[in-house]
C-alpha cells in the first residue's frame, strides 16, 4: 500500500479494492476543496499542523455536527487504520467465508460508534485507538454473523443472551408492550424447551405440538404480570411471535452493509458525502485550540509510555515474550499454549496477571500526576488506554527477544 503523502491526501482519499486487494486511493474532489480551504484558512495563524492536530480538529467539529463533512475527513483519515485492521483479522479467521473487502466494509460501518468512544482526554491519539477498535468491530461481527449462519431458529433463541434479544427487538421498532409480550414468551420458551443434549443446541429442531402448548400454558399463566397482558394466546400464536423474534434477531446479529455512498434515505437522489456545509467558520481558533490540547495530551502520551516502558523492563522475559506473541503477533491463546508447550489456562492466567501489573502502574501515575478517582469508569478507560498501547508496542516493537 502506498502511503499518502500530504494532509490533502490524508483526509480526501479513501481505498479502492482491485480483486479483494488495495488497488490505489480514491480522491472526493469536495473533500479536497474542503481540506485545500482549511490549510489556507489555517495557514493565516498557525502553521505545520501535523495530521493528529488535524484529526482531534475534525473530531471536534464531528461531535458538533456528526453528519457534516468532519465525518467524511476522518472516514479518509483511518482508511488505512481499518483496511490493516481487516487485513489481520482475514488471515486470522481463516475459515471465514468474507473477504477482506467485506471485513474493511464491517470495520468501517462502525466509524459512528468509534467516534462517539474516542476521547482525547485519554491520552491517545485517534488513529491508534481506532486501530484497535475496528479490530475488535470485526471480531465481534464475525462471531455475531458465525452464531447467524450456523444456528436454526430455535437455537438461535436458545443461545440468545437478554441483551441481543432485547436490543434486536429495540432495533426493530416495536412498541414497548410487544417487546414485553415477546420478552415474556422467549422466556417460556427457554423454560419449557430444554435440549436433550448440550451439541445439538445450535441445530435445534422446531418445537413438538406438546411443546408449544406447554409454552403457551406458561405464557398465558404469567402474562397477566404484565402491565399490557392482551389476550390468551394459542400455541400457534406463540411459534409465530418466536418466528418473527427469530428473524428480528438474525437480522441483527447480521445485518446487511451498507456503503458509505448509499443515497440519502428517503430521497431519490444525493449521497452522505453531498452534505458539505461549510464547517470552518471557527477554524483557525478551534485548530489554535486543537494544537494546544495536542500539545498537552502529547505531553501526557509520553509520560504514560514511560511509565509502561519502566514497568515492562522489570518483567522476565517469560512476561514478555506473552505479551510480544497475544499483542505483536496475535496468536489466540490456544496457540500461545502450543508454541510454549503449555496449558490454555496458564497462558490466560499469566496474561491477566501481566496486564494487571501494568495497568496498576498507570492507575499509580494517573492518581499521583492527574489527580483523579478511580472509579470503574476511569479504571475502563484506563484498560482500554492499556489495550491500545501494548497493541501498539508490541506492532512496533523488535523481537522480544532484543529486549524491550
Amino acid at each position: 500500500m502506498r502511503h499518502r503523502q500530504n494532509l490533502i491526501e490524508l483526509f480526501s482519499t479513501f481505498v479502492q479494492f482491485a480483486g479483494d486487494r488495495f488497488g490505489g486511493w480514491l480522491a472526493d474532489p469536495r473533500l479536497e476543496r474542503s481540506m485545500k480551504a482549511s490549510l489556507q484558512q489555517a495557514a493565516t495563524t498557525v502553521r505545520e499542523l501535523s495530521e493528529g492536530i488535524w484529526a482531534l480538529h475534525w473530531h471536534e467539529h464531528w461531535r458538533k455536527n456528526p453528519t457534516g463533512s468532519a465525518a467524511n475527513h476522518l472516514s479518509a483519515y483511518l482508511q488505512e487504520s481499518c483496511y490493516w485492521a481487516a487485513y489481520k483479522m482475514i488471515n486470522r479467521f481463516t475459515s471465514t467465508p468474507y473477504k477482506l473487502s467485506d471485513c474493511f466494509q464491517i470495520a468501517i460501518a462502525d466509524l459512528p460508534k468509534i467516534l462517539n468512544r474516542f476521547s482525547a482526554a485519554q491520552g491517545s491519539s485517534l488513529k491508534a485507538y481506532a486501530s484497535a477498535a475496528f479490530g475488535t468491530a470485526i471480531r465481534d461481527t464475525l462471531r455475531q454473523r458465525q452464531e447467524a449462519d450456523i444456528c436454526s431458529d430455535w437455537g438461535l433463541l436458545r443461545k440468545l443472551s437478554q441483551k441481543r434479544f432485547a436490543d434486536a427487538l429495540s432495533k426493530a421498532g416495536l412498541p414497548n408492550h410487544k417487546v414485553a409480550q415477546y420478552s415474556l414468551a422467549w422466556n417460556c420458551f427457554k423454560t419449557i424447551y430444554v435440549p436433550s443434549k448440550g451439541t445439538a443446541t445450535r441445530q435445534l429442531s422446531r418445537p413438538e405440538r406438546s411443546t408449544w402448548e406447554a409454552i403457551a400454558d406458561l405464557y398465558n399463566r404469567d402474562r397477566l404480570q404484565l402491565e399490557d397482558p392482551g389476550l390468551p394466546c394459542s400455541p400457534e400464536v406463540m411459534e409465530q411471535w418466536l418466528s418473527f423474534c427469530a428473524e428480528r434477531a438474525r437480522a441483527y446479529l447480521y445485518p446487511s452493509a451498507l456503503s458509505l455512498n448509499a443515497p440519502k434515505p428517503g430521497l431519490d437522489e444525493g449521497e452522505l458525502q453531498d452534505d458539505l456545509p461549510d464547517p470552518m467558520a471557527d477554524a483557525p481558533l478551534s485548530l489554535l485550540i486543537a494544537a494546544e490540547e495536542a500539545e498537552v495530551r502529547d505531553s501526557q502520551r509520553s509520560q504514560i509510555n514511560t511509565v509502561l516502558l519502566n514497568q515492562l523492563e522489570q518483567m522476565d522475559t517469560q512476561a514478555q515474550q506473552l505479551l510480544q506473541l497475544y499483542y505483536g503477533d496475535e496468536l489466540t491463546q490456544q496457540q500461545i499454549a502450543q508454541e510454549l508447550g503449555i496449558k490454555q489456562y496458564a497462558v490466560s492466567r499469566r496474561l491477566s496477571k501481566t496486564r494487571e501489573i501494568l495497568l496498576l502502574a498507570l492507575a499509580s501515575w494517573s492518581q499521583q500526576t492527574l489527580h483523579i478517582s478511580l472509579s470503574s469508569d476511569v479504571v475502563s478507560n484506563m484498560n482500554d488506554v492499556l489495550e491500545e498501547w501494548l497493541y501498539s508496542y508490541f506492532h512496533n516493537a523488535p523481537p522480544f527477544t532484543k529486549g524491550v
